[in-house]
């Protein structure tokens, strides 16, 4: 392991080697095409200018009690570039504070992967449990393409609650602009469509957007209230791979993000990761399977006297390749402690950047692809992160680990491994850990919560809690069926917990926190892969085959 070391300097120019060790990069002297323009390492052309950074700058933000000020000088096991709307640069620090606030919305809902930067909240409210019963509130049916309807991994829904002035000049019916506290669900599905539905009904509140592709991700709002839907794809079918940006007052797209990228790596295109968007400096960070790392300044005008919105995107594009980098590419959606960024890839490297200069602050070796969301906890004014590995490259037998690190320093503070299979062929269903964890809150803040697929047996799976402090098993739930469904944590007014947890044969269960126990389940008909979204006692989520649904927390 490369031995660590941080300290407390001024932010400094950064030099970024150019690397290329894919065989299929266009060639092997530090210069990559795009379209007709040819950008080299040693180019002397005049690099173009950026609304919130400035290039080979020696601005000293440190006055900023907020931003992180860490450097480990140059890692011995990257190497990574830095492009600009395309062109090579050789450093960049950014004007205005990266940092992002406390609380990532300033409306009430689920608006991204796992709610917040912290990727830590997907449920929004308190619920009133009483009964401790599941039942089916009502149910929508998808349309079916290729790749089937509902949604798969990790197919999480937004819920969001509109501001009212927004509301009025959406392209919503109008018998939900009148509704008193409309609640809309935004779900993404297999089929290629963005659906809109009322959280109360379960009717479709506006024209689906359709995008011909099948989206296996999860859909993002703008956590300002603004009429922006971010959404990935997740398979080519019609037309180019990517990323869009459209506006909710008409579903017109705004912004195309094209995922087969000259400059990357890596020849694919999908983008299964749900982006973060700080609302304090109006920019988007996302992460792609071409092996980029996207940090956009979006320049969002919106004029809601006007009825009008659109961004004038500036792109900064971070390449890289380590020692272990055998596959290109992420999976998982970048989380973020005030300025650092933390985000896995399919080789299993976990990286740490600081996104005030965008230079990569340390690197871990997670054993193999890692495409669970990695999510973060302050303790004590300090950035822990929890993450877990696949059983993919290892083969059809390998370990998973769950690990704690020290968020500043990539440092192990536990780690527990276990043994975890994996189908493997054209068609591979993988094992170990593809849902996210849950850090725990209110009467279960001791815990952690991990969700192991096929353990034990090749279709079994296995719930953990595990001390945070410590490491130390505290429950364990053994399950008949695997789950690629991340678990999700609901809490009553009084801080008691429940889990959330949907598996492979369609199985979705109430489990107490403190103890795993099995409290009730229903079934839902087919493969659970996607994961829920709660707004205060309604969980939403899909199944792998063609439906949505709402279920009631009782």
């Amino acid at each position: 392991m490369v031995k660590r070391k941080t300290l407390l300097i001024t932010l400094c120019i950064i030099m970024a080697t150019c690397c290329s060790c894919n065989p299929k990069a266009p060639n092997k002297k530090n210069k990559f095409h795009k379209g007709k323009h040819l950008y080299s390492a040693d180019s002397k052309q005049t690099l173009p200018t950026l609304s919130h950074g400035v290039l080979n700058s020696n601005e000293n933000n440190k006055n900023d009690k907020k931003l992180l000020y860490l450097d480990n000088g140059t890692l011995p096991n990257i190497k990574y570039s830095l492009f600009l709307n395309n062109a090579l640069i050789k450093s960049y620090t950014s004007k205005e504070d990266t940092s992002f606030p406390k609380k990532y919305s300033t409306i009430d809902g689920i608006l991204t992967f796992r709610g917040d930067n912290l990727r830590n909240s997907p449920s929004f409210g308190t619920c009133n449990i009483k009964e401790e019963k599941l039942q089916e509130k009502w149910h929508f049916n998808t349309n079916s393409g290729t790749w089937g309807g509902g949604a798969g991994w990790t197919g999480q829904p937004s819920i969001v609650k509109w501001p009212k002035d927004v509301l009025k000049i959406m392209n919503i019916k109008d018998k939900f602009k009148n509704k008193d506290n409309f609640v809309e669900v935004i779900y993404a599905s297999l089929d290629g469509h963005i659906y809109f539905i009322d959280l109360e009904t379960g009717e479709e509140t506006r024209n689906p957007i359709n995008i011909n592709n099948p989206i296996k991700g999860s859909v993002s709002i703008d956590p300002r209230g603004y009429p922006l839907l971010y959404v990935g794809q997740g398979i080519p079918e019609k037309g180019a791979i990517g990323y869009r940006i459209f506006s909710l007052i008409d579903s017109s797209l705004l912004y195309f993000i094209d995922g087969r990228d000259g400059l990357a790596l890596r020849n694919w295109g999908a983008f299964d990761s749900s982006p973060l968007i700080n609302r304090k400096n109006d920019s988007l960070i996302l992460c792609g399977e071409n092996g980029l790392f996207y940090n956009i300044k979006l320049n969002t005008d919106f004029k809601i006297e006007h009825k009008k919105i659109s961004i004038k995107p500036e792109v900064i594009k971070y390449r890289y390749t380590t020692k272990k980098t055998p596959e290109q590419g992420m999976e998982n959606s970048p989380a973020v402690y005030k300025n650092l960024v933390y985000f896995g890839d399919n080789s299993g490297n976990i990286q740490c950047i600081n996104l005030q200069n965008m230079k990569p602050i340390w690197t871990f070796d997670n054993t193999d692809d890692t495409d669970a969301t990695i999510t973060i906890e302050e303790e004590n004014g300090k950035p822990y992160i929890y993450t877990a590995n696949e059983v993919d490259k290892q083969g059809a037998k390998g370990i998973c680990n769950l690990r704690k690190l020290d968020g500043l320093t990539g440092k192990v503070i536990f780690e527990k491994s276990f043994e975890a299979m994996s189908l493997l062929g054209k068609s591979p269903v993988n094992g170990g850990a593809l849902a996210t964890n849950i850090i725990g809150k209110n009467d279960i803040e001791n815990l952690v919560i991990f969700n192991i697929a096929r353990y034990k047996n090749f279709n079994g799976g296995i719930l953990l809690a595990l001390d945070k402090k410590t490491g130390k098993e505290a429950w364990r739930l053994e399950m008949d069926n695997y789950c690629w469904s991340s678990p999700a944590a609901v809490y009553t007014s009084k801080g008691k917990s429940y889990i959330i947890q949907g598996d492979s044969t369609g199985n979705l269960f109430l489990i107490e926190g403190t103890s795993g126990k099995v409290l009730h389940s229903i079934n839902l008909g087919s493969n659970i892969e996607s994961s829920p979204a709660i707004y205060e006692n309604t969980i939403v989520l899909a199944t792998r085959w063609g439906k949505f649904f709402a279920i009631k927390v009782k």
